[in-house]
């Protein structure tokens, strides 16, 4: 089953969901901010999205800006920060088996459907 790691706030995750359901196809919806996911989670998730824990933040949050820029910040470190603060999470994030993918732009999502 698909998964999707997603905030309602977010158009973008708003506009992800909407493609897995104009597509008529069962997922399952996660809303990380509600129940952040570990830190095992987070570590599965990066290896399925093929990216270092750090292009999964996202960077322009002032969490990240007043704890975390410019701290020279280990992998773990990063995974960390994301378990404490969910908020710094990238989204949507679209799971199908032992693939991932960033849904911006949403058209990416389709690479795993």
């Amino acid at each position: 089953m698909i998964q999707i790691y997603h905030n309602p706030r977010c158009r973008k995750s708003r506009e992800g969901l909407q493609l897995l359901e104009s597509q008529n196809l069962l997922h399952n919806v996660i809303l990380y901010l509600e129940i952040p996911p570990s830190k095992s989670d987070l570590a599965i998730i990066i290896k399925k999205l093929n990216i270092k824990p750090r292009q999964l933040v996202r960077t322009q949050e002032a969490i990240w800006k007043s704890e975390y820029k410019g701290k020279t910040l280990s992998d773990n470190d990063i995974i960390i920060a994301m378990t404490k603060h969910p908020k710094l999470i990238e989204r949507p994030i679209v799971i199908n088996g032992d693939k991932a993918v960033i849904g911006r732009p949403t058209e990416n999502i389709l690479t795993l459907l």
